[in-house]
């Protein structure tokens, strides 16, 4: 009896988010979240490198926001949406996370919360100076300023309040080993796959612990995806023309996630009051990429975007040929994945997370 009224409680929480993802029903009139704060890297990035120069690590000119509203570029790495948009719509906060350098920034949209993600970081701090990208310590300064402007909208009771109920998601670790250490491979000179794995949990659990001080108590903390998928991670290794999953790559991902699913509960009793949320995306997307037909998509192994092996940010541009249905693409372009793979991914994650979100929100 006790299962059966488990199932029926996660079906409800899985319809109810449903009519929210599609527009069967207006979002959720009482949110458990005041606002969503966003920290990590493409994955996650709405726009803030648009406002930093010199990079070339920017989605600011078609045919990234190909199938966004309003047909535009917004510096999110896809063509659509992205997940932490959809997760916001879930929460009834808000239809899509603006980017926090934003200059057209309105108090509703600092009420609310905002994204200070980069593409091209990671939590090694070697990562964004490839790209001349946004480090994860300055996103936390950058979070400071945004608790400045918010006391000066609300006040600071209300905007502690606001912090405490937000939800805060964080995206981050690919960059990492896909650049620091296959790649360009620096870090494989001093660090053993292992050890290098227990070096960035390190530093995401700085980082977590610093969000904790300055307010925030509910954190989703997302794994690292197949990285061997990756379209451009098969170009780099020269799978040509038979293009198949870089094994070795995708365990050490698999590895990566176990030491993050058990570390989490530990920082969790470190810090009073916080709940910590693990988000498992290697599961979604290697669901697709196996089962592709299944759920309706066709290509697996290279974007949408060009070629589809090696276009991304700059090489993705108005003069690149498209697919001509991108939905049918799990990639958008060589690294990032299509809006409808995005809406697949928050699905796998609402039905895991979301009783777990409802029942831990304070």
């Amino acid at each position: 009896m006790a299962m059966e009224m488990e199932i029926i409680t996660r079906n409800i929480f899985f319809f109810t988010y449903l009519m929210v993802l599609f527009g069967i029903n207006d979002a959720a009139n009482s949110s458990k979240f005041s606002a969503m704060l966003v920290f990590g890297d493409s994955t996650v990035d709405t726009g803030n490198n648009n406002y930093i120069n010199p990079t070339i690590m920017k989605a600011d000119k078609f045919p990234y926001g190909k199938d966004y509203a309003g047909h535009k570029a917004t510096g999110r790495f896809s063509n659509g949406k992205l997940v932490t948009d959809f997760t916001a719509a879930v929460f009834g906060i808000k239809d899509s996370v603006p980017a926090f350098l934003d200059p057209n920034l309105s108090d509703d949209d600092i009420r609310t919360g905002v994204c200070f993600a980069s593409a091209g970081t990671g939590y090694d701090d070697l990562t964004p100076k490839v790209f001349n990208v946004i480090p994860i310590s300055k996103q936390i300064d950058m979070f400071k300023k945004y608790i400045e402007r918010l006391n000066g909208i609300v006040g600071e009771a209300e905007a502690k309040k606001i912090i405490n109920h937000s939800l805060v998601i964080i995206s981050a670790g690919t960059n990492d080993f896909a650049i620091d250490y296959y790649d360009v491979p620096a870090r494989k000179l001093t660090f053993s796959v292992g050890g290098y794995q227990d070096f960035l949990l390190g530093k995401l659990q700085n980082l977590v612990t610093a969000i904790y001080k300055l307010g925030c108590r509910n954190i989703v903390v997302v794994g690292l995806p197949p990285i061997g998928c990756l379209p451009i991670q098969m170009t780099i290794k020269l799978k040509i023309p038979i293009r198949t999953c870089l094994e070795d790559q995708n365990s050490d991902a698999r590895a990566y996630n176990n030491k993050l699913t058990n570390m989490l509960p530990r920082i969790q009793a470190q810090l009073h009051g916080s709940k910590l949320f693990y988000a498992d995306i290697y599961k979604p997307v290697i669901e697709l990429i196996q089962n592709p037909a299944k759920h309706g998509f066709v290509e697996t192994k290279k974007g949408c975007c060009g070629t589809g092996m090696l276009e991304a940010a700059f090489l993705c541009n108005m003069k690149t040929p498209l697919c001509r249905n991108a939905s049918e693409y799990v990639f958008y372009d060589s690294i990032h994945p299509s809006e409808a793979t995005y809406k697949f991914v928050t699905k796998s994650l609402m039905y895991d997370l979301l009783p777990k979100l409802i029942g831990g929100a304070p």
